[in-house]
Parts: C-alpha cells; structure tokens; sequence
C-alpha cells in the first residue's frame, strides 16, 4: 500500500444536519470556512449536511422529502403543466368533434 496517497491531517470536525436538528463531533480531513462552539466549549470546524442517519429514511423508518434545491416544486409544476397541456388538447378536441358533428347534420 502507498504511504503517500491517504490523508494525514486529520482532525475534530462536527458535522451538523440542521433539518433533523442532530450534529456528531468526529475526526475528518473535510475542509470547512465555518466553526461553532460545541457542547465542551471548544470551537470546531462545522460541516452542514442534507441528510444524515437522524433524517434519513432507512434510519428513521418515515418518507420525508428533503427538497434543498426546489427539485421537488420544480417536478410539481411541470407535471401541473403537463396536466393542464391535457386537458386543453382534450378540449380542443372535444369541440372540434362537436362542430364536425354539427356540420354533419347541417
């Protein structure tokens, strides 16, 4: 094995899942801008996290949605569009077999 290729700075992190409202002090080369005091007093560096073991549905036994970038909303109104986009068709549809009706009996 290479003694080169595997990190040597490792050092206290926290990680924090602020949906699930549930942080871990852990040892972790992860690099970080952000700190915060932890329940002995020291500060660490922080690293935020979507979805951890408190959040996540395998752990919890409960289908949550995490919606942290709108993909969720996004889906919703394109399929509300497709929706809709139906409809009209199904409309247009509707009155042009009505007027070739009326034209028939004409």
């Amino acid at each position: 094995m290479k003694s080169t290729i595997h990190p040597t700075d490792y050092r206290p992190v926290v990680f924090s899942d602020d949906v699930a409202g549930f942080a871990f002090l852990t040892q972790s080369t992860a690099q970080t801008n952000e700190t915060i005091k932890w329940e002995d007093g020291s500060e660490y560096p922080l690293v935020k996290v979507h979805i951890s073991s408190a959040s996540h549905p395998f752990f919890t036994g409960e289908e949550r949605i995490i919606d942290t970038e709108g993909r969720v909303d996004r889906f919703k109104a394109k399929f509300a569009a497709a929706e809709a986009r139906k409809e009209a068709l199904a409309s247009k549809a509707k009155k042009a077999a009505a007027k070739k009706a009326a034209k028939a009996e004409q």
